[in-house]
């Protein structure tokens, strides 16, 4: 997976703009760096799903040759103890090091076990001869500077997919693949692609689509846990988030569809939760705002998710744009009224 938290997303935009050119398609980078693509005129629907994850950035160098940081997003510290770290300078150079507890050695600390894990009680461990903040500005890490956590990930032969990051890095295939199949079946409609880059802080959906968009279908990761209904094996459809209930007739309708075509899916509460349709919301846009997405475990941890999630979202999604856009004899599409 290519490093992409929130703030630096300009190598995995530009890997989907490249994508999306071999594909045949005219993707646009909007000014705060988001990518869109037409998949046909006038586009009506968007489906959008974040490009930015959870990061961290240099925010102090320590007397003793660590790094202080600050976290990007609402990483879940304990599960990324240990987690092995990409380091980026503003001249471009890029160390490695370690996210580790202060006093970390159980031979010194004997509280190193039930300790805090917290941005005050942690530091980076850098893989360089350092042992104080000059040898630390030597090598021009300085404040600002980006810290890319290790994504640790896993493809497995059964259809597990494990790795930080599913949120949203398995919204982001699932574009891509409608991208491809539209691509490959040489089909238009006026739906538009949106990877947005600043989700995880909270304004990442708040502008840059198309001016003549009035739907937007959100794919983000669908929430597994204690009091919810979703699967690593589904499509969730989200009813309601922290921010409030998504449209009911939109929610209506994919439930519907899915349940005719038989997809894999499963109606949710998200209890601590918001999405880029909140954001848009949020932001004053009028439209009609969905969202569903793959089932993933341990959100903002150690998360995992399987391809029949995945499969099921792409599903729900083509058959979605199918039905609202059917084909005709001349290959037009046109929204059914």
């Amino acid at each position: 997976m290519i490093d992409s938290p929130s703030g630096f997303t300009d190598n995995a935009t530009d890997y989907i703009i490249s994508l999306l050119k071999s594909y045949g398609l005219s993707p646009q980078r909007t000014n705060k760096g988001a990518v869109r693509v037409a998949l046909g005129k006038n586009p009506t629907l968007s489906i959008a799903a974040h490009t930015d994850t959870l990061g961290a950035m240099v925010s102090n160098l320590n007397s003793n040759g660590t790094l202080g940081f600050t976290l990007l997003g609402g990483p879940l510290l304990p599960t990324f103890e240990g987690c092995y770290v990409r380091i980026y300078t503003l001249t471009g150079t890029v160390y490695t090091g370690t996210v580790l507890l202060n006093n970390p050695s159980a031979h010194t600390n004997k509280n190193a076990a039930s300790s805090e894990r917290s941005t005050t009680t942690m530091h980076i461990r850098i893989d360089e001869e350092v042992h104080n903040m000059e040898d630390i500005k030597k090598l021009g890490i300085a404040v600002g500077d980006i810290i890319c956590f290790d994504t640790r990930y896993q493809e497995l032969p059964n259809g597990f997919i494990k790795s930080h990051f599913l949120d949203n890095k398995a919204g982001c295939y699932v574009l891509f693949e409608i991208a491809r199949r539209f691509s490959e079946q040489k089909r238009t409609a006026p739906v538009e692609l949106f990877f947005s880059t600043y989700e995880e802080v909270g304004h990442g959906g708040s502008g840059g689509y198309a001016e003549s968009v009035e739907d937007l279908l959100v794919i983000d990761m669908g929430v597994v846990g204690d009091n919810c209904t979703g699967d690593e094996f589904s499509c969730s459809i989200c009813a309601k988030d922290s921010s409030g209930p998504y449209d009911y007739n939109f929610r209506k309708e994919l439930t519907e569809l899915a349940q005719r075509k038989e997809i894999p899916h499963k109606v949710d509460v998200y209890p601590f939760y918001s999405s880029d349709g909140s954001l848009a919301l949020r932001a004053g846009h009028d439209y009609r705002v969905a969202l569903i997405g793959p089932g993933v475990h341990a959100s903002h941890g150690i998360e995992r998710t399987h391809k029949k999630a995945v499969e099921a979202t792409i599903d729900l999604c083509i058959e979605y744009i199918n039905e609202t856009f059917p084909l005709k004899s001349s290959d037009k599409k046109k929204k059914k009224k």
